[in-house]
């Protein structure tokens, strides 16, 4: 269930008679509980309540219904309640149908009220299915409550009008559920005169079948696209005549409304009946979005952003340096005044602003600090000199473009009465003022420049509210008039989940200035665009972006180009998850990067923690110069070389399972030395035992002449002799051999996984006996010494590789050419290497303690053995002092460190790393072949 449909279903129950015996089953039920585990809570099978009339469901609530005047005492009991503890419940609640309590046991927050009025708290209760809440919903229900009700109204127009479901009939529906927001809301702040004046009009002009309703409204919205001069002429109803002038672009060519069904018509006047002046246009605008998209629709009502999350684009980017501004000015009238104008001429523009977020929290704090402004500057005209029209948007639906304009409308009449007081605001609210200027289209293919001039002529432009493409005069740009800061959360999509009108999209924002977009992610194109913006314009951006823009190979694809012309990396804040309420939808972990020209000499490192001031911050958002690793045929440090394991290329004839193995030695007499166990990636993670033929040229005349073995090389023969591929067709000259061999079979094998799981603090790293043989899905090191392990199973080599390397989806993508050969190690003494050495073997040693569980096992973050971590505790300290003599303090320490020593140690080589020749046909993350002899 989504957050709509749980305040629907607790709504619903608040309202129906108080039944003691159903009740906390039925409350159970709203959350989303199945049938199956409210019956055997109703059997007692899994309720384990030790308090009468209680239900204790396990990790989630203890309820307990009880006598009239007794809710607080019974409270008490189910907080003290072993069960309670023993149960692991997450709240408590009790009530006797007159009020109810509950309390969240892990924030100590608490909900007291009348038993009717619990459905106003059903955010506090949200984490029961599972949906992680903030404050504001949890203090203010309205958002939630209005999306579901329109929600509901808007499914049933589309039911009762199919012709408005039509793609030429679907933004007429949408402008019209934006003209019904706002005449909720106008109603219930008195920007129009009496209360409740539109929904009380329909509910009276409307006969109950609502064969007219559709005629009500309409004239409704024609007399509020009427002048008042021109009322009398135009012949209004008296009950529409009362209705004010609003503005010609919000109720414009209204003459259709969609015909309302019964239904329809009573879900109209329940969203009337909620109290709009509550409403957060920051909050409903991002979750009403998804009323009109059928592919969001399951999620409604779980697409809001927190504001702290908005924050931290919007302050560094320019909210900070306005307060700094202010701080400065203190009491200098001549200041303050500098300042507010500096303010008013502010451009802010949200080129993927959905439902205006970010231009509603701008425009808010902006706000803000205008205000003080005012109070000191004791001025008696407080009207506000900030603009809507300098609020710029770019949106590819036009339902959300719709509610990005109508939000800053709702944000500007509630700051005015917050800032300047009711009776200022309702005197200046109508007619409506130009509201931000949306526009709807694809952000990578519209012209930015033309979208948000940098600079415009103040002559005098049409009012109209709803004008989605404003008719711009020609004007000659100049960067310095005006200050555009960009701020966007655009979508991300890596180059393997676009879809090719994306690609094209991308190819059209580069515009040929590379090569091939290659694995470049979705978002890049905003920030290229910025970059040409910029280049014109005064300003700078800052934009939500995956971290994986700032990793592996699109660090060395993008951020040349971007780097190019003076720009910069101007702030950064390291990675964190972005996420908003959806329950299936985990956060994605992203970092937000200021971008532009340079005004200021100090750039701005930003974690949850910290914030860290430098002189540059390098593409792979550590302190330090814009160096960038690319590919090495050879290890840059004193380590061994490392190569991928061999590939069969046999049609599974040379793999075994290890019931085949058996069968080979027992019925076909197959020598065990031509058998080998052998691994890559997985079967190493996760103990999956598998095997191979493993036959050097040496072997194979004796090999050959055991039937069971030849008819195996036989198969291998036919299927290289089937393929298209040259290379392939020769080897079934020696169907014996693997196509790729990189290893005799008689090495020590240090292993590394090609590919892991992104949630383990080190990589996966092992030591096999000799004879064990590699695919290539894994890498390894032969032969070499083991202080090699000690290193790769360090937490500073796991955020090198995170780093230069990036992931694959999600997961860490090992590369020796790219992360092993790159990979800065200061001059090891012998005892460095002994003690690299003992470490090692003290993690191989702690792994063997807790035989037969695997690397996957032993690796899970939270069931990690005390002991192996002990050990990869040690062998951090052990390397990390030999790097800077202490521990470090935090992964951002060990990046600047490894990218300050690689700087030194590529320095006097031309570029930062000498890119890797690679062979025709071969992978770059690969070693010539070698041959069995």
């Amino acid at each position: 269930m989504n957050a709509v449909e749980i305040e629907e279903a607790v709504s619903k129950l608040a309202g129906e008679p108080f039944d003691p015996a159903a009740f906390p089953f039925a409350f159970l039920e709203a959350f989303g509980n199945k049938a199956t585990t409210i019956n055997r809570l109703k059997s007692g099978s899994s309720n384990a309540s030790d308090i009468a009339g209680g239900v204790l469901q396990r990790n989630n609530i203890h309820i307990a219904v009880c006598d009239v005047g007794q809710v607080t005492q019974v409270l008490g009991r189910l907080k003290a309640s072993p069960k309670t503890a023993a149960g692991k419940a997450k709240f408590i609640l009790a009530t006797d149908g007159q009020t109810l309590e509950a309390e969240d046991l892990a924030s100590g927050e608490t909900v007291a009220c009348a038993y009717g009025d619990f459905a106003n708290h059903f955010g506090f209760f949200l984490p029961l299915a599972g949906i992680t809440t903030v404050k504001q919903i949890r203090n203010n229900p309205i958002d939630i409550q209005a999306t579901g009700r329109l929600n509901r109204l808007y499914v049933e127009l589309l039911r009762e009008n199919e012709d408005w479901s039509k793609p030429e009939r679907r933004h007429d529906l949408n402008q019209f559920m934006a003209r019904l927001i706002f005449c909720f809301f106008a109603e219930d702040t008195g920007i129009f005169f009496g209360e409740q004046l539109f929904t009380k009009t329909i509910e009276q002009m409307s006969d109950g079948r609502s064969g007219n309703t559709h005629e009500v409204i309409g004239e409704i919205f024609r007399a509020m696209d009427t002048p008042i001069k021109d009322r009398k002429a135009a012949g209004f109803r008296l009950w529409a005549d009362t209705f004010p002038y609003v503005n010609g672009g919000l109720f414009a060519d209204t003459k259709d409304v969609p015909r309302f069904s019964r239904i329809a018509r009573s879900y109209l006047l329940h969203a009337g009946s909620l109290d709009w002046k509550q409403i957060n246009p920051d909050i409903f605008g991002s979750m009403i979005q998804a009323v009109a998209d059928e592919e969001e629709r399951g999620e409604l009502g779980m697409h809001y952003t927190s504001v702290p999350n908005i924050l931290k684009v919007l302050n560094p980017l320019f909210l900070d340096d306005l307060r700094e501004q202010l701080e400065q000015a203190g009491d200098n009238m001549r200041k303050l005044l500098n300042l507010r104008r500096r303010i008013a001429s502010i451009r802010v523009f949200d080129p993927a602003c959905g439902s205006g977020n970010f231009l509603v929290i701008a425009y808010i704090h902006m706000r803000e600090i205008e205000a003080e402004i005012i109070r000191r500057r004791r001025e008696e005209k407080k009207k506000s000199w900030i603009r809507l029209a300098n609020f710029y948007g770019i949106e590819l639906k036009d339902f959300a473009a719709e509610i990005a304009r109508l939000s800053l409308l709702i944000a500007e009449f509630q700051c005015d009465v917050r800032l300047i007081g009711q009776q200022e605001a309702l005197i200046d609210v109508l007619p409506l003022k130009k509201t931000g200027q949306i526009h709807t289209g694809n952000a990578l293919r519209l012209d930015w420049l033309k979208v948000c001039p940098p600079a415009i002529k103040m002559e005098h432009q049409p009012t109209d509210l709803f004008d989605t493409a404003p008719d711009q005069p020609e004007i000659d740009f100049n960067a310095q008039e005006v200050e555009t800061f960009i701020c966007s959360n655009p979508p991300y999509k890596g180059s393997q989940l676009q879809k090719e009108e994306q690609k094209a999209d991308l190819d059209e924002a580069f515009a040929s200035r590379l090569n091939s977009i290659g694995s470049a992610d979705y978002v890049s194109g905003w920030l290229i665009k910025a970059r040409d913006f910029l280049s014109v314009a005064s300003g700078r951006s800052g934009f939500v972006t995956t971290n994986s823009l700032n990793q592996g190979r699109q660090v060395p694809l993008l951020w040349p180009l971007l780097l190019d012309g003076g720009f910069a990396i101007l702030f950064a804040h390291l990675s964190f998850k972005w996420s908003n309420l959806a329950t299936d939808k985990a956060g994605v972990t992203v970092t937000i990067i200021g971008y532009g020209k340079p005004q200021s000499p100090m750039r701005f490192l930003i974690s949850e923690e910290t914030r860290q001031s430098t002189t540059n911050i390098s593409p792979y958002l550590v302190s330090g110069p814009n160096n960038i690793v690319e590919p090495r045929a050879s290890p840059l440090s004193c380590l061994e070389p490392m190569s991928f394991g061999s590939m069969a290329n046999d049609a599974g004839a040379l793999l075994l399972e290890a019931q085949e193995v058996r069968a080979a030695i027992r019925d076909h007499a197959v020598p065990m030395d031509l058998i080998r166990t052998i691994a890559g990636s997985q079967e190493f993670i996760n103990g999956v035992q598998r095997f191979c033929l493993w036959i050097s040229n040496n072997d194979h005349a004796r090999a050959v002449k055991i039937p069971w073995v030849s008819s195996r090389f036989d198969r291998v023969k036919e299927a290289r002799q089937g393929s298209s591929r040259l290379s392939t067709r020769k080897l079934a000259s020696v169907p014996h051999r693997f196509g790729e061999v990189r290893q005799r079979g008689d090495e020590t094998v240090v292993i590394v996984p090609s590919v892991s799981s992104e949630s383990r603090d080190y990589l996966p790293v092992g030591f096999l006996p000799r004879g064990s043989i590699i695919t290539n899905l894994a890498f390894a090191l032969y032969d070499a010494q083991l202080w090699n392990m000690a290193l790769i199973a360090s937490r500073i080599h796991l955020v090198w590789i995170a780093t230069v390397c990036g992931k694959l989806e999600t997961r860490y993508r090992y590369s020796n050419t790219l992360g092993w050969n790159t990979f800065p190690v200061p001059p090891l003494t012998e005892k460095n290497k002994t003690d690299l050495t003992r470490c090692a073997e003290d993690i191989l040693l702690a792994r063997e303690a807790h035989f037969p569980a695997t690397i996957a096992d032993l690796y899970e973050p939270d069931q990690m053995p005390d002991d192996l971590r002990h050990a990869h505790d040690r062998n951090d300290e052990t390397l990390e002092r030999i790097y800077i003599g202490r521990r470090f303090k935090n992964d951002t320490e060990r990046l600047e460190k490894l990218f300050d020593l690689y700087t030194k140690m590529t320095a006097g080589q031309g570029k930062a790393a000498k890119p890797l020749k690679v062979k025709k046909g071969q992978k770059s993350d690969s070693a010539p072949d070698s041959l069995l002899t």
